[in-house]
């Protein structure tokens, strides 16, 4: 994402603002669901669907004036691919994944959407390399046990930001 709001201050500086918007909307967003998910194991609607809609809206008009018609689509459908990948694991697994964290999936899968797949499956990979090895610090530690359950969020949005730092 750095190199993409690099680029679009060098080519269009319309498309460079309001992407710039946008991720200092989501950077707010994670800190203040990072630190309520931390607290309650909580993702509040009233702050996860308003965020939905206002990224969707900013990337996709990234997407219209930088002219890119891939990521026109690819904005809403990574949403709900990535979404749908969350409710796949709920279903499966339902005291290891939070109803939370797949509607937080549709606001983390919508940026990742503007740059592409590869940055999805980055993110998704990293996501569950940090939560997956902060649960098992937690179990050799004697901190918690197969059965702790950990606020799933902060890790969504820490692989995320991971994969926005990739070079595009």
């Amino acid at each position: 994402m750095i190199s993409r709001l690099a680029a679009l201050a060098q080519q269009q500086w319309p498309g460079f603002l309001v992407l710039a918007v946008a991720c200092t909307g989501l950077l707010v967003v994670s800190l203040w669901l990072s630190v309520i998910d931390l607290r309650s194991r909580l993702l509040p609607n009233r702050i996860v669907y308003p965020s939905v809609l206002i990224a969707v809206v900013l990337l996709e008009l990234v997407a219209l004036i930088s002219g890119d018609g891939e990521a026109v689509l690819r904005v809403p459908l990574a949403a709900m691919v990535l979404s749908a990948a969350y409710l796949l694991l709920r279903l499966l697994s339902p005291q290891g994944m939070g109803w939370g964290d797949v509607k937080l999936a549709l606001l983390l899968g919508s940026y990742l959407g503007l740059l592409g797949w590869l940055e999805l499956l980055y993110s998704v990979l990293a996501t569950f390399l940090l939560g997956g090895s902060y649960a098992l610090y937690l179990v050799l530690s004697h901190r918690g046990n197969r059965k702790s359950g950990i606020a799933f969020g902060p890790f969504m949005f820490a692989g995320t930001f991971a994969a926005l730092m990739l070079p595009v």
